[in-house]
């Protein structure tokens, strides 16, 4: 993680900070090669136990999102905003190339503004401040390209109203 020491990760093993700048930290089965995220001590496919420290690309496209438009439930979510401080946030399913699909927060909340197929690059983001008056960090995507045009047949458009309204369905 960062040397400074005003800074924390949310969870230790989740995310690096390399000369190139952050990197999640997932798990290769010896046995097989399924790459899994977050850290794991056995593979889900093959059952394997040997499993390989690696680290994930840092871009990837955007398979699937939506936006979370309400305040989660106080635990399991330790964010300390209250219904009226909340800020709703974008959520995808992130292809990381060679890797692996992976659920992560987005850096960006406003539909017109994603879309499947996107590019998307790792950033860390302040989550909260602990106890110690640290800033506590987790990792985000964030969108890498401009903008994709809001149109009639694109499913999160606003002249769609039988749409889903989050966006989450396949184009």
């Amino acid at each position: 993680m960062s040397s400074d020491p005003t800074q924390v990760p949310v969870a230790d093993g989740l995310f690096t900070v390399t000369d190139d700048g952050p990197r999640l930290l997932g798990s290769r089965c010896d046995a097989c090669g399924t790459v899994a995220f977050p850290l794991a001590g056995g593979c889900a496919k093959c059952t394997g136990a040997a499993m390989t420290t690696v680290e994930l690309p840092s871009t990837g496209t955007l398979w699937s999102w939506t936006v979370q438009g309400f305040l989660p439930k106080n635990p399991p979510y330790a964010g300390k905003e209250t219904p009226l401080t909340f800020v709703p946030y974008g959520v995808g399913y992130v292809q990381l190339e060679g890797a692996c699909i992976i659920e992560s927060r987005l850096t960006e909340n406003r539909p017109e503004h994603l879309h499947i197929g996107m590019p998307v690059e790792l950033v860390l983001v302040p989550f909260t401040t602990d106890d110690e008056g640290r800033e506590v960090l987790t990792y985000a995507f964030a969108p890498t390209s401009p903008r994709h045009p809001t149109s009639p047949t694109h499913p999160t458009s606003p002249s769609n109203p039988s749409s889903p309204a989050s966006g989450a369905g396949k184009e």
